[in-house]
């Protein structure tokens, strides 16, 4: 009978740093990267044995600089990964070696465990087990247990035993269920906060059955039980339902193939990016997933800086560089399609705004719908005129060969920049833009090349000749153009950018 943990989902904040743990230390196979079947804008990683099997593999879902989760009952608070137990003190003298903090040997259900954090935070543990010994270095075995924090144990136990699940030992506040490859632990956790879903968090732990008659009998079992919506879905790998046990953690049952290896070769897996069969392939897409490097090949270090930001490199770059600057409520990938046609070799550099407004993104705020905060703009100002020194120093960008591009709430912003830190921008692309700051101040603006494209149809259209005319009279080279659209960008804003841009390279 199958029965087990198929996989384990969590959720990580920086895909690099994921990546060098969860395969340079730990030495898991990178077994497929696929772009969301949710949500298509989420890189999707899975981690597991070279063959991508059942009950080896975790995967992390990528919300890059994302916000932070919390563990709580009704959530997944650790991993057990099985190691075999005369390798504890291996792995010990390995995560010493590389500076990781580590906790034990303890022992936990009469196993010795190493208890560690990745780099998000989740708890991972590596618990000693009577497995084969292939060797050292050797990557984990399989999943051995995981640990659910709930307020209702007792009811969380009894709807999980039926998915394949008989009752083990008690150690503690915790109760463990064993299958016949793992185990599932669960905490209780009455009046502990509840959970909250984000980075550093595991999204659900999913549940083996054997194939797609199985999965439809378990699907017809939990409605006859009053579980909730409980959908079957197809996930091209697997197929799936979700639900809710009493607890609240989400638990997924995921039949055993097609497998990892249903859209690559088995001995190639996990190399090329997928998109879901349901998703439009035009390339936008891979442009706005963040990029990253396995641990033996060489990689850009991302540095911390002011302003959150996503740097996307080109295959064969030209030395040229786009700065991007998304509009209200956007992000810091919104403008990379439309950069990458524009100038397809250059770096790309897109900024994330740290104002908010209802939690969406701005570079500034603003107090009413054509008024600004002035004190944030030049406060902001500040900011990115520090983080543009960083960044061209730690990226090797040539200032002279910087473009800034911006749309709307970054085109204000980007144009406010040029008047406060005059010199800083020489070159722009100012789509749908305004002047924000009240008092225009004086500033030599000579040598700076700007294109403002203003929609004719825009309602903030009527306010763009005041930012042009202040362009123009402190002497920048301006080409103000007006496209037939609204506030939104149209296919004539990247013709006249793409024009524009290649008549101030070769100039």
């Amino acid at each position: 009978m199958t029965s087990g943990i198929h996989h384990v989902t969590a959720i990580t904040r920086d895909v690099q740093a994921n990546v060098d743990f969860w395969m340079g230390f730990l030495g898991l196979s990178l077994v497929k990267q696929t772009a969301g079947f949710e949500d298509a804008a989420q890189l999707h990683l899975f981690y597991g044995d070279p063959a991508g099997a059942p009950g080896t593999l975790v995967s992390f879902l990528v919300w890059q600089d994302g916000a932070p989760g919390r563990v709580g009952h009704g959530r997944v608070a650790e991993i057990a990964l099985a190691v075999p137990r005369a390798r504890i003190g291996d792995w010990l003298t390995r995560a010493m070696q590389l500076g990781l903090r580590i906790e034990g040997p303890t022992r936990e259900w009469g196993e010795p465990v190493l208890r560690l954090k990745d780099p998000d935070g989740i708890i991972v543990k590596l618990a000693g087990a009577d497995i084969a010994d292939t060797g050292w270095p050797a990557a984990p075995a399989r999943i051995g247990a995981v640990t659910i924090w709930s307020a209702v144990p007792e009811q969380t136990a009894a709807f999980l035993r039926p998915l394949g699940y008989r009752d083990g030992a008690t150690e503690g506040g915790l109760t463990r269920l064993v299958s016949d490859t793992d185990a599932i632990d669960i905490r209780d956790a009455s009046g502990f906060v509840s959970g909250i879903p984000g980075t550093g968090v595991i999204d659900h732990v999913a549940l083996r059955v054997p194939d797609l008659a199985a999965l439809q009998a378990r699907h017809d079992a939990l409605k006859t039980r009053n579980a909730g919506e409980v959908r079957v879905h197809d996930r091209l790998y697997f197929a799936s339902l979700y639900v809710r046990e009493p607890g609240d953690a989400l638990v997924e049952l995921a039949t055993d193939g097609p497998g990892m290896a249903a859209d690559e070769e088995a001995g190639n897996l996990g190399r090329t990016l997928m998109i879901p069969p349901h998703v439009a392939d035009n390339g936008d897409l891979r442009l706005r997933l963040p990029q990253f490097a396995r641990p033996d090949e060489e990689r850009t270090r991302m540095r911390k800086l002011p302003f959150v930001h996503r740097l996307r490199q080109p295959d064969r770059p030209d030395g040229s560089a786009v700065v991007l600057l998304h509009g209200s409520g956007g992000n810091e990938t919104d403008l990379m399609p439309l950069a990458h046609r524009i100038a397809p070799r250059a770096t790309l550099l897109g900024v994330r705004g740290r104002s908010t407004e209802e939690g969406a993104p701005r570079f500034f705020r603003r107090l009413s719908m054509t008024s600004f905060d002035q004190d944030d703009i030049r406060n902001e100002a500040d900011a990115f005129a520090a983080f543009w020194k960083g960044a061209v120093a730690a990226y090797g960008l040539d200032p002279a060969r910087i473009t800034v591009m911006g749309y709307s709430n970054g085109a204000n912003f980007a144009a406010a920049v040029m008047g406060l830190h005059p010199g800083l921008i020489r070159r722009a692309i100012l789509m749908r833009a305004m002047a924000a700051l009240e008092d225009l101040p004086q500033a030599d603006l000579a040598g700076v090349s700007a294109l403002t494209l203003t929609g004719a149809r825009d309602p903030y259209g009527p306010h763009a000749p005041r930012l042009n005319e202040w362009l123009a009279a402190q002497g920048a080279a301006l080409d103000a153009r007006v496209v037939q659209a609204g506030h939104d960008i149209v296919a004539d804003d990247l013709t006249a950018a793409a024009e524009w841009m290649q008549g101030v390279t070769n100039a």
